[in-house]
């Protein structure tokens, strides 16, 4: 078959590997229908991710048919349409017991285009089928499914469960790519009194827009003037980091208010500098996290009920064969326009860019 293999910083190729097979007897073997790139795939051809060793599969993220399941897996069978988790869960361990699926123990967390061979490929090995990957739905296109791979869980669990967003609270979003944008959206649910979506590119802060952002500041404008108009000098409530860079972080801990919440989302590279000499009399929760995945069933069921604005944030749509175009589109956002791309799935007539 074929797949994206990386093979050391600023270094992949689309190219012959050999085809997945059941290893342990609770794996299942899915044919990838729909699969995205995710930003810190960027992160990993930067070389920000040293686990991930040359000759690895990329992708963690994809929509595909079961065409292989082990003697132990009961939850799918060959045929279903399943979504294909990037975090993979053994349910055994102290971790999986407390639904902390992310920090599994035992053989799982983010392994796929990690630490194994992932998605970005023809047909892709997944272990700990029973509960690393999810029947969907009929009314749910493959297209809009692949985003609760990753984006919505992430966005929904890391930035607005551990920000601790509530009914009337001011919510700022640094960052308004895919994961930034999925945070505004699921913030809604929650009834804040106004999301703020910072970013540098205009068509981005637009896509906020239209996602439910009550303002969008350009970073280089001092959003932190914004956030204080808003809130008449007192902060936002909870400040979301979705960039991945210590100057993003550092702006997320000026923008929040005495008692606030800096819920940090990006997958960082490098230090960031922690200003405990101004933080710490200001009562600030700082919070981290890899995703679990566990809201992955209830945000799917929102998703097919037309709860979620799913179609909104897949700019591009490509054929599985053209994934190094796909990585290219994808890594010039700002000139692009792209926000989540997409290869397989519903194929399009056009590759869709939007203005600006």
């Amino acid at each position: 078959m074929k797949g994206y293999v990386f093979h050391g910083p600023g270094q992949a190729s689309w190219e012959d590997v050999p085809d997945p097979g059941i290893k342990e007897p609770t794996d299942a073997v899915v044919r990838v229908g729909a699969v995205t790139i995710c930003g810190t795939d960027l992160h990993i051809l930067k070389g920000d991710v040293p686990e991930v060793r040359p000759g690895t599969v990329l992708g963690h993220e994809a929509v595909g048919e079961v065409v292989e399941a082990g003697d132990d897996v009961r939850s799918v069978r060959p045929g279903d349409r399943v979504l294909v988790s990037c975090i993979t869960s053994c349910g055994r361990c102290r971790f999986c017991r407390e639904r902390s699926y992310g920090q599994c123990r035992g053989g799982g967390g983010w392994i796929l285009g990690h630490l194994i061979d992932g998605t970005q490929a023809e047909y892709v090995r997944v272990p700990c089928a029973d509960l690393s990957v999810h029947p969907l739905p009929a009314a749910l296109s493959s297209e809009d499914a692949v985003l609760f791979a990753d984006i919505f869980p992430t966005a929904y669990e890391v930035g607005v469960l551990n920000g601790r967003v509530r009914p009337g609270d001011t919510v700022a979003v640094v960052g308004a790519g895919p994961v930034g944008l999925a945070a505004v959206a699921t913030a809604r649910l929650f009834a804040p009194e106004r999301i703020i979506a910072v970013d540098l590119a205009p068509a981005r802060l637009e896509a906020a827009r239209r996602l439910g952002a009550d303002a969008v500041a350009d970073v280089r404008e001092g959003p932190e003037q914004l956030v204080d108009d808003l809130t008449d000098g007192l902060g936002a409530d909870v400040v979301v980091e979705a960039v991945g860079l210590p100057e993003s972080f550092e702006l997320c801990t000026r923008m929040v208010r005495p008692g606030g919440h800096v819920a940090n989302v990006g997958v960082h590279g490098r230090p960031a500098t922690l200003h405990l000499e101004d933080l710490w009399m200001r009562n600030v929760t700082i919070t981290t996290g890899l995703v679990d995945t566990c809201s992955t069933p209830t945000l799917l069921r929102m998703a097919a009920a037309g709860r979620l604005p799913t179609g909104r944030l897949v700019t591009h749509t490509f054929p599985l064969v053209q994934m190094e175009e796909a990585y290219d589109v994808f890594s010039r956002a700002a000139g692009t326009g792209a926000l989540k791309v997409v290869l397989g799935g519903e194929q399009h007539a056009e590759i869709a860019v939007p203005a600006g």
